[in-house]
């Protein structure tokens, strides 16, 4: 039996676990959750997938996410 898991890994270096895989490109909040499009304001914290790494150890495969911090300008667009 395999089981999957998945953490987002921040720009500082910090990793949570979250639910699902996410996509490279996607746009995460704080917590690793999803957001939807278009964004209420452009003053949220939004980091974007840049990394996606696979290891796998004795019935454990985690997928990791990396993280880093989208520029409030940026985010202009996504609203």
């Amino acid at each position: 039996m395999t089981l999957y898991e998945y953490h987002v890994v921040f720009p500082d270096g910090d990793s949570q676990e979250i639910d699902e895989a996410l996509g490279i490109d996607e746009l995460v909040d704080l917590n690793g959750r999803r957001l939807s499009l278009p964004l209420p304001t452009p003053r949220i914290i939004a980091y974007r997938v840049v990394r996606i790494r696979h290891a796998e150890e004795r019935g454990i495969y985690s997928v990791f996410h990396d993280l880093e911090l989208v520029p409030a300008a940026e985010l202009i667009a996504y609203c």
